[in-house]
């Protein structure tokens, strides 16, 4: 059988953090449930981190978050890759790096031409990428202990990421889902998927994963 290989590459939603306790476990994040939706006939590979950003690292939070640094070597340490599904740019939105959404996506252009460059198939060539637009950054999270991370222009830039990425993804030729078709942050936090999120989401990139590989 040849067992198609999808990497999910993300932040603290791909990770499975929690808005309200402990880590979601293999039965509630949304990559494990899109490798249950899927089937033995693909291999989903999880590669989430809080706080990852597309190209900073974080004065506040510390060293590693850079998903452009880190991209390189974690593609070919999983190749070979059939699919590369990317969701990032909510830690970008942050107070502190004062991006606009235009230039998170041009941020994230770099990440796909990584991806064209180190992520390949079994036949050498290049991998798919499939580019998720996070669910945008919700108001309530101005009344929790990340008030001071995100603020109303985070929000903003959020709200605007997913026509941003939809256009880079056009131009680059890659696939395209918003996940806010889907799913959107918890009230709780304003910022990560409730375990209905996750169930949801996994639905729609399972749709996409299938529609990408369809004429194959």
């Amino acid at each position: 059988m040849n067992i198609r290989r999808v990497l999910c590459f993300g932040d603290s939603n791909t990770y499975g953090a929690n808005p309200s306790g402990p880590r979601f476990d293999e039965t509630e994040r949304w990559p494990m449930l899109l490798q249950a939706y899927l089937g033995d006939g693909f291999r989903v590979l999880e590669e989430g981190f809080g706080g990852r950003t597309i190209a900073f690292d974080d004065p506040v939070e510390g060293g590693y978050k850079s998903g452009m640094v880190y991209l390189p070597p974690c593609l070919m340490s999983h190749n070979p890759l059939d699919l590369v599904a990317i969701m990032l740019g909510t830690n970008d939105t942050k107070q502190r790096f004062a991006m606009s959404a235009p230039a998170i996506a041009q941020a994230l252009a770099r990440l796909i031409r990584l991806c064209h460059l180190y992520a390949l198939d079994a036949r050498g060539e290049p991998s798919r990428v499939l580019i998720i637009a996070p669910s945008p950054v919700r108001m309530e999270v101005l009344g929790t202990l990340m008030a001071g991370t995100f603020d109303a222009r985070s929000v903003e830039v959020s709200e605007q990421l997913a026509e941003e990425y939809q256009r880079i993804a056009r131009l680059m030729r890659c696939a395209f889902l918003n996940a806010a078709d889907f799913c959107s942050a918890s009230t709780e936090d304003g910022v990560h998927l409730t375990a209905a999120g996750h169930r949801a989401l996994a639905r729609g990139v399972a749709d996409k994963v299938l529609e990408i590989f369809k004429e194959e």
